[in-house]
């Protein structure tokens, strides 16, 4: 019970981050630059913690020449996975860009456990399991897609979202994104055995992603001036937690991922964040606009529900 009510919580918890870094890109209005400062934030968060769990921050040198390549390579998954997301709105919209990922994760996730990639616990796929997942992602689809596909009828706007490039291969692109989501999960969580700190391998993805973002930013914005748009007056002081949030899920996906496997951690996060995402629409939570929850998005929370307890229990 105590994975479920992690994987459910840190959920929960980065969807007040997705609030709070839409938030700081408002003041900032360069998506990476506000990328680069959750992240920044996230690594000195993490930083702090390493040291009182390991009172290190470096690895030991035997751990760096006899581990796989891949393993290093979690931060730098996480920081295609946010960049494609930036890039995906404005070729897919908003409900595919949320909707083609989540399906990413969930696939690759359940192949993953299936097959104990990237030496994952085996956790063969069952048929009660696939019809888990299948319900999961159909509470998915009906809670998150659903309500923006019956308004848009409403007011007779069926036009496709697209506004350019093959509508197509960005939606494949944004599925290859999410699996690469569920990979980074996976990682994470063989380097926090590795290293035998959860806390220790968030660290070393963060700073990864950080390191990243940085080059991104200098590339795409040559400077990172627009920074000094979220400080001064007016601007709320909770701008700057959207860094320690997204940590938080970070090391909750490390500890939970070689515990429960990739495949149930995604889904137990997804619950949570989509959980979270409700609430913060209903009330207007950390500056979002307030979109009053409508009763199908309840039915489709109820369908992931039963998802969710199929994959857990059988």
């Amino acid at each position: 019970m105590l994975p479920i009510t992690i994987g459910i919580a840190i959920g929960i918890i980065v969807s007040f981050q997705t609030a709070v870094n839409s938030r700081l890109r408002h003041f900032i209005g360069s998506p990476y630059q506000a990328s680069f400062v959750s992240f920044t934030v996230g690594t000195v968060f993490l930083a702090v913690m390493t040291l009182i769990d390991q009172h290190t921050l470096l690895v030991a040198p035997h751990v760096l020449v006899t581990q796989p390549w891949w393993i290093w390579i979690g931060g730098l998954l996480g920081v295609i996975f946010l960049t494609a997301n930036i890039l995906l709105f404005p070729h897919i919209g908003a409900v595919q860009t949320a909707i083609m990922p989540i399906l990413g994760q969930v696939v690759m996730g359940s192949i993953i456990d299936n097959f104990g990639w990237f030496h994952a616990n085996r956790q063969p796929l069952t048929l009660i399991k696939l019809t888990g997942l299948l319900l999961a992602l159909l509470g998915i689809l009906i809670t998150v897609a659903l309500p923006e596909i019956l308004r848009r009828r409403q007011h007779r706007q069926l036009a496709t979202e697209s506004t350019a490039g093959n509508p197509l291969v960005w939606r494949l692109i944004g599925v290859f994104t999410g699996a690469l989501g569920a990979t980074q999960t996976t990682i994470n969580g063989r380097l926090g055995l590795v290293l035998h700190s959860a806390v220790h391998a968030a660290f070393i993805s963060f700073l990864i992603g950080t390191i990243g973002l940085f080059v991104i930013v200098l590339v795409v914005n040559r400077g990172f001036r627009e920074i000094g748009r979220a400080t001064g007056h007016g601007k709320p002081w909770w701008l700057w937690i959207g860094g320690m949030l997204g940590a938080i899920f970070v090391l909750g996906n490390a500890y939970l991922a070689p515990i429960i496997g990739t495949g149930q951690t995604v889904v137990f996060a997804l619950l949570g964040q989509i959980t979270g995402g409700l609430l913060v629409d209903q009330f207007g939570l950390l500056g979002a606009r307030r979109k009053p929850v409508v009763p199908v998005q309840l039915f489709g929370l109820l369908v992931l529900i039963i998802g969710v307890v199929m994959i857990r229990l059988f």
